[in-house]
């Protein structure tokens, strides 16, 4: 039987399930992420798409509705993130995952407050540096996953296993990953837990509209495409944006043009306000395997439990 060492991130953040749910924009309110860690899990609060006082108003609700451990993944591209830190440093925020910057900016003055900090990598090099800046963690995110992703197009079959060689801090595998089979693959390759994004927008409590879930249950293999590769390399499920994109990259648009036409609001077109043409949908590649929309302590113990039949892992 091979031996799992689960236990390095189950400790590190304090939870009963080596299983963490990604901090979504548009989808990873408060109401996501105290479910999730009810569960026995971690649940994430997705900063990227939250006014400050929209964040410490999540803070708050998150504490309220639950007494286990949560935590914050905060862009370190978003226009507010000064504010974003010190509203997670004032609401006294266990864990903090960063990513989409450099991890040396907030790690150590995170660190002196005493908040677990997790920075999301897309290759063994920045994993290298995510440690260098004195991260707790690191999460190997694959090419599959969705939302905004590294121009290396690496997959997490290949990922996984690289960073684990490359490094000495635990490593969370993410990317294409949303049942119990795809865990155990995931632990098999070296990795102490795993981040999960996209089987967590179909689930009861994500803020996502209605329309893009069901646009997630309906989506086959090779529904999603990674565009704007110039701009900001982001995987997307098509759509007529996704085909407007698809033609100015063939066109080899500038990169000023194709930010124009990404313009202001257009992943809350989609995601929340429920614009399923004009919106940018942000989903993996494992939608494909995902068809029903269930409550979030259900999706937790459904992976949790297929996880344990096939590891032989007692179950929690």
């Amino acid at each position: 039987m091979y031996t799992f060492d689960s236990d390095r991130i189950t400790s590190l953040f304090t939870i009963d399930k080596p299983i963490i749910q990604a901090g979504m924009i548009w989808a990873s309110g408060w109401r996501l992420a105290s479910a999730v860690s009810n569960a026995g899990g971690l649940g994430l609060l997705g900063s990227g798409s939250m006014y400050p006082e929209v964040l410490k108003e999540n803070i708050r609700k998150c504490r309220e509705a639950t007494g286990k451990p949560f935590g914050v993944n905060v862009p370190l591209l978003y226009p507010n993130i000064e504010e974003h830190i010190q509203t997670i440093i004032d609401e006294k925020v266990p864990v903090v995952f960063t990513s989409a910057g450099n991890p040396k900016t907030y790690t150590s003055r995170l660190k002196q407050h005493g908040i677990k900090v997790v920075h999301v990598v897309s290759s063994s090099k920045f994993a290298l540096k995510a440690q260098d800046a004195g991260c707790d963690a690191v999460v190997a995110e694959g090419f599959e996953a969705g939302g905004h992703n590294g121009r290396e197009e690496t997959t997490s079959f290949v990922l996984i296993p690289a960073v684990c060689n490359a490094v000495n801090i635990p490593v969370i595998a993410a990317g294409g990953i949303a049942t119990g089979r795809q865990m155990l693959a995931a632990m098999v390759l070296g990795a102490s837990g795993v981040q999960i994004g996209s089987r967590f927008v179909a689930s009861n409590e994500a803020s996502s509209h209605i329309s893009f879930k069901q646009a997630v249950l309906e989506a086959g293999e090779g529904d999603t495409i990674l565009a704007l590769k110039q701009h900001t390399p982001v995987r997307l499920l098509k759509n007529a944006f996704f085909e407007k994109v698809k033609q100015a990259e063939s066109q080899c648009m500038p990169v000023e043009e194709l930010a124009a036409l990404l313009g202001r609001g257009r992943a809350k077109k989609g995601m929340f306000e429920g614009d399923m043409q004009e919106g940018e949908l942000e989903i993996g590649q494992v939608s494909a395997l995902i068809h029903t929309i269930l409550p979030a302590a259900e999706i937790v113990q459904e992976i949790w439990d297929e996880y344990c039949s096939l590891s032989q892992h007692p179950p929690k």
